[in-house]
């Protein structure tokens, strides 16, 4: 009569047998192969076959053997024929499950994040063939953070030929909390030192007709990296006239590390003394920057 699936092997068959050395005083042996349990082997000792069970001559699980009655070295004598090696087990033996045992739907089957990964989630990597994990944290670098802007909220009355610090107090936003309001300075948060780049815009008005020279720069450590002038001297040109207001912008890009600020000074300059006001609100002034990758 022919089979359905694969035909058993009748030849060519052996049970495999583990000898024990005995240890005098000892209840428990270490089995060779892991077993579901004490029925998985026929345990003979003294050359009689003992009946297995709690109660009974012997219990196995796993790869332990438990005598119910220890023997004696040198006098007795036991071993064990494995009748099948174990199967449906709850535990399947160390490195015992190969990729051709576990199925695709282990991954595609299992619930998507469907948010960025916070920077404690884990993912698994291959070192040189070990696998490892890894915090989100140590991969992400792929977005531009951080990253700040800032403009200021009301005008700004300048003093006369007096470098200032740009009032930028009120954030449109600021992914690291790395802007500080109070004194309107971005300093670099611990670990993401690198290459930045900072834009700053302002408008200067004046209410006379005057010839003034206008600055506005950023600094670094308190220490000018990129400086404009509106007008750098000179007599006969009027840069306020007419509506009496002057734009400016200026960028540059700094290698910082953790710890190194920047800020943005202004200065107006007016041959009369007149008083100059450096325009507040999002349209007139802005100071951003952010962090730049792949460089």
């Amino acid at each position: 009569m022919a089979y359905l699936g694969n035909a058993p092997a009748r030849s060519f068959i052996s049970f495999e047998r583990q000898v024990f050395t005995i240890v005098n005083s000892q209840t428990a042996y270490t089995l060779s192969h892991s077993v579901t349990n004490e029925n998985d082997i026929r345990l003979v000792i003294n050359n009689v076959v003992q009946e297995p069970g709690s109660g009974k001559a012997y219990t196995a699980s796993g790869t332990t053997l438990t005598l119910s009655a220890a023997l004696t070295n040198g006098t007795d004598e036991m071993y064990c024929v494995f009748l099948g090696r174990a199967v449906g087990t709850v535990n399947p033996p160390a490195a015992s499950v190969g990729s051709a045992q576990v199925a695709d739907s282990l991954i595609s089957g299992k619930t998507a994040l469907g948010a960025t990964p916070a920077d404690t989630d884990e993912l698994l990597i291959s070192d040189a063939g070990t696998l490892k994990r890894v915090d989100y944290s140590y991969l992400k670098g792929g977005d531009n953070t951080p990253a700040f802007s800032a403009y200021i909220n009301s005008d700004q009355t300048l003093t006369d030929n007096t470098d200032t610090k740009g009032n930028y107090d009120t954030e449109a936003y600021d992914t690291d909390s790395a802007y500080d309001t109070s004194n309107k300075r971005f300093t670099v948060p611990s670990g993401e030192g690198g290459k930045y780049f900072f834009y700053a815009r302002g408008r200067f008005y004046n209410n006379s007709d005057h010839t003034s020279q206008l600055v506005i720069a950023i600094r670094k450590n308190n220490s000018e990296v990129a400086k404009r002038y509106a007008f750098s001297g000179g007599t006969g040109t009027k840069i306020f006239h007419s509506m009496y207001y002057y734009s400016y912008d200026i960028s540059c890009t700094l290698v910082l590390s953790a710890s190194d600020y920047v800020e943005v000074f202004v200065k107006a300059d007016d041959v009369s003394g007149n008083t100059v006001t450096f325009n507040g609100g999002t349209v007139h002034s802005e100071f951003t920057g952010y962090k730049l990758i792949g460089v």
